[in-house]
């Protein structure tokens, strides 16, 4: 009997040290906040797939994309954007914040709420809605003010 044991001592050692050295994750970790979670969702290139401007479809934006990349923790993100036409209501490259509600809302750095709505499962989208009204991005308010929506998927 006394040898049965001593084949069962090492066994029970690796059963009990193996969860240690590889165990599960700990209950302690915090949850990231909302909007580091929202971060994670968008930061990557979106190519557009729909563009409509008070609801009408818009041409010149198949090769539109727009990049989100950030640092968790951090309250300002970047955009750039490649493929616009010249009449555009996005600048080339700007910042973001999230707006009061984190899983809905932005603000561009010139002042412009934006409405999002972005999915993790598939079908991945991002869908941006705005009404511009601003100066207009190269002084072509007329030409571009009105209600924005833009449906992109990843890159």
């Amino acid at each position: 009997m006394h040898m049965k044991s001593n084949r069962l001592l090492p066994l029970a050692v690796i059963i009990l040290v193996l969860p240690a050295l590889f165990g599960c994750p700990s209950k302690n970790e915090p949850t990231p906040s909302v909007p580091d979670q929202q971060l994670t969702k968008l930061s990557k290139t979106w190519k557009a797939t729909t563009v409509t401007l008070d609801g009408q479809a818009q041409t010149g934006y198949t090769s539109f994309t727009i990049k989100l990349s950030g640092t968790a923790g951090q309250t300002t993100f970047d955009y750039t954007t490649t493929g616009r036409p010249a009449l555009s209501p996005w600048a080339a490259a700007g910042k973001f914040t999230f707006g009061t509600d984190p899983a809905t809302q932005l603000t561009r750095d010139d002042s412009l709420p934006v409405t999002y709505s972005v999915t993790d499962v598939a079908p991945i989208q991002l869908q941006m809605g705005f009404n511009y009204s601003g100066a207009g991005i190269a002084g072509r308010v007329n030409n571009v003010k009105g209600n924005w929506v833009f449906t992109f998927i990843p890159q």
